[in-house]
C-alpha cells in the first residue's frame, strides 16, 4: 500500500505553502492526467484512483481536503461509495464529476453527501473555482458562493452586492445561482431552462421567456454596481464573467 500510495501521489513542493490534498477518482487516463497536472500546477497535492475499490481503500484510510469523484467506474457506481461514506459518517468534501448530466443523479449524489456536481465536459478553470468555493465554504462555515463583489447564499436565498442586500425574484435567484456556480462558462438556454423550471420545460416550443428574467436580473445587478457581467452568447445561451 505504501508503494502504491507513493506511485499515485504528485506534489508541488513549496515550503511557503501548506498544500491541500486532493483525491481524483477517474478511470479515463487522459482526463486523469489533465486534471492531475492542472491541480499540481495550482500547488495541490494530488492522489489518484481509477477504480471503485482503489478509491474505497484510500478514502477509508486517508484524509483528503477534497475528492473529485467520477460516478461511472469500471467496477461500480461511485454513488454506492458516497452511500458507504455517509453510513460511516465520513465527510471528504466531494465534488462529483460525471458525463451523466441527469437530474436524478445530481439529486441522489447531493442527498448522499456530495457537496457539488460538475457535468462533463467542463473547463479546468471552473473545476478550480468549484474546489476553491468548496474550501472557502468549509472554512467559513457558510454555504455561500462569491464572485467579484457578489455573494449568493443558497440556504438563505439571499444575494448581496458589496455587502448590501439585493432584492431579486425566486426565478432570478435561481438563474443567478446556476450561472454564478459556472463562472466564465457558456450555459445553453436549454440547460438553464431545465435547471430553473424543471423537466417539464421540454414541452416548450422555445426559450424566449428566459430573456425577460435575464433582462431584469442584468438590470438589478447593474443598478447595484455589481462587478460581474451577465453576457448573452447569441445563438446559444448565457454566461457570467468578471472584469
Amino acid at each position: 500500500m505504501r508503494n502504491e500510495k507513493k506511485k499515485n501521489t504528485f506534489a508541488f513542493s513549496n515550503n511557503n505553502i501548506q498544500d491541500m490534498k486532493i483525491l481524483i477518482v477517474e478511470d479515463d487516463q487522459g482526463m486523469l492526467d489533465v486534471i492531475s497536472q492542472s491541480l499540481i500546477k495550482a500547488r495541490y497535492v494530488v492522489e489518484t484512483a481509477s477504480t471503485l475499490s482503489d478509491a474505497r481503500s484510500k478514502l477509508l484510510v486517508y484524509e483528503y481536503d477534497c475528492v473529485l469523484l467520477d460516478i461511472m467506474l469500471p467496477d461500480g457506481n461511485g454513488l454506492s461509495l458516497l452511500q458507504e461514506l455517509a453510513s460511516q459518517k465520513i465527510n471528504r468534501n466531494i465534488i462529483i464529476l460525471s458525463a451523466r448530466d441527469s437530474v436524478d443523479d445530481k439529486i441522489e449524489g447531493l442527498e448522499l453527501g456530495a457537496d457539488d456536481y460538475l457535468p462533463k465536459p467542463f473547463h479546468l478553470a471552473e473545476l478550480h473555482a468549484r474546489i476553491r468555493s468548496l474550501m472557502r465554504r468549509r472554512r467559513d462555515g457558510e454555504q455561500t458562493i462569491c464572485l467579484g463583489n457578489v455573494e449568493l447564499n443558497p440556504d438563505q436565498f439571499s444575494v448581496k452586492v458589496d455587502g448590501k442586500m439585493l432584492e431579486v425574484s425566486r426565478k432570478e435567484f435561481d438563474i443567478l445561482h446556476y450561472l454564478i456556480s459556472r463562472p466564465d462558462r457558456v450555459v445553453s438556454k436549454e440547460s438553464l431552462a431545465e435547471a430553473v423550471w424543471g423537466d417539464y420545460i421540454d414541452q416548450s416550443d422555445n426559450f424566449d421567456f428566459i430573456y425577460a428574467h435575464i433582462k431584469n436580473l442584468r438590470k438589478r445587478l447593474k443598478m447595484a454596481s455589481a462587478d460581474i457581467e451577465l453576457k448573452t452568447v447569441y445563438g446559444f445561451g448565457y454566461k457570467i464573467t468578471t472584469p
